[in-house]
């Protein structure tokens, strides 16, 4: 490897990658990459020349990168489809809409100013699972590079083709006001326009595009993105308020009073409004997720199952797919939906359709129908900082104590841990149905923390202190990006 083509190795993530651009990878680094996923693409497609979607997202060097990426897909023979500047779902339906053999995004989505990175996928609707990213590391660090004569060519105002697609069939009778805030990224040249098309009056907030994000990051579990979309409704006597991440496939809510509802809940709205029409159905939900599906009595009676599963847009979306499950949510605000909702990938613009839809199929203010689940008391996502070359083993290791811990029967404030779910981490539970997570992050060098009780805000925070004083213990966790 010569000396211009810098690429850490830790930037090859559990299902995408993601680096800190020039700092640990270089132009040349991300040819490289293109080579690497051109040569995967090939073996996995048996095609020489693989037809590729490619967009990115609306960073000031995102054109940059995608230039360089796909000059080394070319090399190996890919001919290319460039849609433009994108959301992610937009180049997920790109392949759908274009019967493409494979798909790659630039977009560092919401990490912050300064990260790039690639989401990308073979199998129409899926991105890249952990053994495919192994699979792109080793071809990529090691130049096993197939080569060919690809060629490229612009797909125009293909932004349009997805908007129409969106927005077709899903009008709404009910006038809504919704706040729209896209944090200054991508998602601003594409929701407003969307929701509008559906039937909502729009009230735009930070739509307008500026890389620098001068006033937070685009992430709809950011407090600070989710107050001000809070402030908004309650200025507007807003019906609802959305949130969107960077590369638009999440989503946060907000209600009417101002109220940020966690992901995880939506979808269990979501979920219900579905299970009416469509009985019998699956649902898939990842492990940060309220443990309020597994027992709501709405699922029951429409004999609906729940599974949980792993974290991560990747891992979600390829369960909802072997399980032909109706639809996936994860907390972070990725949803899923199967046909004949959705073509499987998570598109947070195609989500927040389907809380207007709820709202539109019942005469209640969103407040009102949030207050029909059960109360829970649930921490934000936590973030504690830690090396990408430690986590893996951190975390593992207090698997081992928090099942040591159920095993010795171990009185933790009043209760002892009755389950411990380790599919993704660890996810213990307490007898009155109180639990915590610990897991490592997919795409940043830190650990997942959640907590949850439905008991009270101070058992919440108990159980934080438990896992904080255990993370402590390690000497290997650093500072949260936020705390309760």
């Amino acid at each position: 490897m010569n000396q211009n083509i810098k690429i850490d190795p830790y930037g090859f993530r559990e299902y995408d990658a993601r680096w800190l651009y020039e700092k640990d990878i270089s132009k040349d680094g991300i040819t490289n990459l293109g080579k690497g996923l051109g040569t995967q693409i090939k073996k996995h497609t048996q095609k020489e020349n693989p037809r590729v979607i490619v967009g990115h997202d609306y960073r000031s060097y995102s054109e940059e990168i995608k230039s360089a990426l796909k000059k080394g897909l070319i090399s190996t023979g890919c001919y290319i489809e460039d849609v433009g500047l994108s959301l992610s779902p937009m180049v997920y339906f790109a392949q759908f809409n274009l019967d493409a053999d494979a798909v790659a995004m630039v977009t560092a989505s919401h990490n912050e100013n300064g990260w790039t990175g690639v989401k990308m996928g073979i199998k129409k609707g899926l991105t890249h699972a952990p053994e495919e990213m192994k699979e792109l590391k080793d071809i990529t660090l090691n130049e096993k590079f197939s080569n060919g004569e690809g060629a490229e060519k612009q797909i125009e105002n293909f932004q349009q083709v997805y908007k129409n697609d969106l927005i077709n069939g899903n009008k709404i009778n009910k006038k809504l006001k919704a706040v729209v805030a896209c944090g200054n990224g991508t998602a601003g040249v594409f929701a407003p326009d969307i929701l509008r098309g559906i039937g909502c009056e729009v009230i735009e907030l930070d739509c307008n595009l500026d890389w620098t994000f001068p006033k937070y990051n685009p992430n709809p579990e950011d407090l600070e993105m989710l107050h001000a979309i809070a402030k908004a409704v309650k200025d507007n006597n807003a019906d609802i308020g959305f949130g969107f991440d960077g590369d638009g496939d999440r989503v946060g809510v907000i209600d009417n009073e101002g109220n940020e509802i966690f992901s995880d809940k939506i979808g269990l709205l979501i979920a219900r409004n579905l299970s009416t029409k469509h009985k019998n159905s699956k649902f898939i939900v990842d492990v940060k997720s309220t443990g309020l599906y597994s027992k709501d009595k709405v699922l029951l009676e429409n004999k609906c199952e729940t599974i949980y599963w792993k974290t991560g847009h990747s891992h979600i979306k390829r369960k909802v797919n072997t399980e032909k499950a109706l639809a996936g949510f994860e907390k972070s605000g990725h949803f899923f939906f199967n046909q004949p909702l959705g073509y499987g990938y998570d598109d947070g613009i195609n989500s927040a359709i389907h809380v207007c839809h709820l709202l539109d199929n019942q005469n209640k203010k969103m407040s009102e129908i949030i207050n029909e689940l059960p109360n829970t008391y649930q921490t934000p996502t936590m973030a504690p900082f830690c090396k990408d070359e430690e986590k893996y083993q951190v975390v593992e290791e207090l698997v081992n104590q928090v099942e040591e811990i159920k095993n010795n029967k171990t009185i933790i404030d009043d209760q002892i841990i009755t389950e411990v779910l380790t599919v993704n981490g660890v996810r213990f539970s307490f007898e009155d149905g109180s639990w915590g997570l610990i897991r490592a992050s997919s795409n940043k060098p830190s650990l997942v923390i959640v907590t949850e009780s439905p008991t009270s805000d101070d058992r919440k925070k108990k159980i934080f202190d438990f896992i904080d004083d255990l993370l402590q213990k390690t000497g290997k966790v650093g500072e949260y990006d936020q705390k309760i």
